[in-house]
């Protein structure tokens, strides 16, 4: 059911499930209810988009080996039939203290559990103070609906003329557009601006190496400068030079949304929502989060837990993600880049292997929690 006013939230005599954005988390939460909802508690979705893509499956779709109906889930499809009340609407403040959700228009939403699954945001307004003119001619990566839309828009705009491409961002997805860019559009030059430091500096140093042969090889040119300016057709660097380029994508300056540091939630120094092994707010125990928005970014048993508290039951602690984990990065030509400590390969089978885990994380978003 698909509602833009919540006046008539929730239905008298029930307790209130809000969720805040749809990201595999949530989903997870949508697919059990639809089989098996909670008697007396009512669920309301909150958020703007028919469709929802993982940003880690955008540099698959630049490079058309994911084709978006493969990785797009719809809104429509989650809830049908379930009951679940969806208000198409960001979250414009969370008020803990009174337990209500301000949304976009004004509205409020008052809630007895809030589910925070949003993910990271792209604070236009902030960016374009930081680099005058990133909101006129950048392409931002967030929200991936947006991008995966106006996607096609780039490629018909470089089909026939050589274009210049500058990807800003040194992290993992930054580096798997800038290489899915370059198989797509071969014509065109393919720069990855870094903001000034070194490339993934989190990644080991022995794939980092492996990626920046991997770079200099389909000729995607690595400058560790940061942008200052963006015109038409050209852009400023720090040093002071002028770079062509008119296709800017903007992958860096994801940040927790603006209204999380008036919430009241507890927040890690990284600004992101502080919570326990059960995904719940330490400072506020009604309030669960999950994904690259808190502490603990695993969406392991998020949805399990979430459903066992508002149904009295126990919730159980997540495992803690080991610092050692398999490190995977596509190389957009059907290839992929495998680090682990001090090992590192590439080949298509990694490709293989890193597909098959995402698509199984897409998947496990649509089957019941255990």
């Amino acid at each position: 059911m698909t509602s833009n006013s919540p006046a008539d939230l929730p239905v008298s005599g029930h307790r209130h499930l809000v969720l805040l954005g749809v990201g595999r988390a949530h989903q997870s939460v949508l697919a059990y209810w639809a089989v098996h909802p909670v008697p007396g508690v009512q669920i309301t979705l909150v958020t703007p988009h028919h469709h929802q893509i993982p940003t880690d499956l955008l540099p698959g779709l630049v490079a058309r080996q994911v084709a978006v109906e493969s990785c797009a889930v719809t809104v429509d499809s989650m809830i049908h039939g379930s009951g679940i009340r969806w208000i198409q609407q960001h979250a414009a403040a969370v008020d803990t203290a009174t337990q209500t959700v301000v949304l976009d228009d004004g509205s409020q939403l008052a809630y007895d559990w809030l589910g925070i699954n949003t993910g990271l945001t792209q604070d236009r307004i902030r960016i374009d103070s930081d680099i005058p003119g990133a909101r006129e001619f950048g392409l931002f990566v967030k929200p991936a609906e947006l991008f995966a839309a106006l996607w096609p828009r780039v490629t018909e705009f470089t089909s026939n003329t050589p274009r210049s491409v500058i990807v800003v961002g040194d992290d993992p997805i930054s580096i798997e557009l800038a290489l899915a860019i370059r198989h797509r559009l071969e014509t065109a030059a393919v720069t990855l601006l870094t903001g000034g430091g070194p490339l993934a500096p989190k990644l080991p140093a022995p794939m980092r190496d492996r990626i920046e042969i991997q770079l200099r090889k389909v000729r995607v040119t690595v400058l560790e400068d940061r942008l200052t300016h963006l015109h038409q057709g050209h852009a400023v660097l720090g040093c002071g030079a002028h770079l062509a380029c008119h296709v800017p994508i903007l992958a860096a300056g994801a940040a927790s949304p603006a209204w999380l540091d008036s919430s009241g939630l507890a927040l890690s120094d990284e600004g992101l929502i502080s919570v326990n092994g059960s995904h719940q707010s330490v400072s506020h125990p009604n309030v669960f989060a999950s994904g690259g928005i808190c502490t603990l970014p695993s969406n392991q048993r998020f949805a399990s837990n979430l459903i066992s508290i508002i149904s009295g039951r126990p919730a159980r602690q997540t495992a803690k993600v080991k610092e050692d984990a398999f490190h995977m990065l596509s190389c957009g030509d059907g290839s992929a880049i495998v680090g682990w400590q001090n090992l590192c390969f590439r080949g298509r089978w990694v490709q293989r292997w890193k597909e098959r885990k995402t698509f199984r994380g897409v998947i496990h978003a649509h089957v019941a929690p255990s």
